[in-house]
């Protein structure tokens, strides 16, 4: 029940009481919330109500709001990306690619969905990618999963003439990713560049990753040159600051 005398809008005493139970843990991360109705018959207001308070808690990232499930309380989803070994031939014989590396680090259980498109290169691709401006690219968009919670978002983009033909343009690109099947079209990689850098989200990302009003992303642009010096791709990451650390560790030689 609210106490519809003390002044303070109804929506703001639901939302207190239900950040004092998260907080208690009677909800725990990954718990569901009441339903809007069980809600609304336990604190006597109405659905508008009761939306503005679940908003409330939303813009706090306290709960994320699932289409057709629920709200559930946020899990705390900490990431540690290590930029060590995370890209080296060794791990990726393994089949422990990078987001993977990090979830057997963490202990969190990865997913990912990827779709694939193709487009005509931009100048910022084209300078990265040292191709031509409208060149064909290969366009692989992943949205990245920690227990279910999105915390990346990752956009590839390879020159076509390197991926026609190959499991690169298919969803599932097979054992050791992307970078297994350039090595088997005898592409070897050499090195990879990492530009870093931090910024506010944009509408679409904030409401992909399901950020609370204010907090910012992190900005990682990797490009993976072969041997030879060649650009064989570059990948734009976004990730959730509040749920990331970078890591660097090099050595003193």
């Amino acid at each position: 029940m609210v106490d519809r005398t003390s002044g303070v809008p109804a929506f703001r005493q639901v939302a207190a009481d239900l950040r004092e139970k998260i907080a208690a843990g009677q909800y725990a991360p990954g718990d569901q919330l009441p339903s809007e109705r069980e809600l609304v018959d336990v604190y006597s207001v109405s659905r508008p109500t009761v939306r503005d308070a679940v908003d409330v808690l939303r813009r706090e990232g306290l709960v994320i709001a699932e289409h057709g499930r629920g709200v559930f309380v946020r899990p705390p989803a900490s990431i540690q990306r290590i930029a060590r070994s995370r890209l080296s031939k060794e791990a990726r014989a393994k089949n422990r690619g990078a987001f993977l590396a990090d979830a057997a680090a963490r202990g969190f259980a990865p997913s990912s969905s990827v779709t694939v498109r193709f487009e005509r290169a931009d100048a910022r691709a084209a300078k990265h990618l040292a191709i031509d401006e409208g060149a064909e690219v290969t366009v692989r968009d992943r949205v990245m999963r920690a227990d279910g919670l999105v915390v990346q978002l990752a956009v590839s983009r390879l020159p076509r003439e390197l991926t026609r033909d190959t499991a690169i343009e298919q969803v599932d690109t097979g054992s050791g990713g992307t970078y297994a099947r350039l090595e088997d079209a005898g592409h070897e990689l050499g090195s990879f560049v990492e530009h870093v850098g931090a910024r506010m989200p944009n509408p679409v990302e904030a409401s992909q990753l399901q950020l609370a009003d204010g907090v910012p992303v992190m900005t990682v642009t990797r490009v993976a040159y072969g041997t030879d010096g060649r650009p064989l791709e570059m990948n734009d990451m976004v990730l959730a600051a509040d749920r990331y650390e970078l890591s660097y560790e090099w050595p003193a030689d």
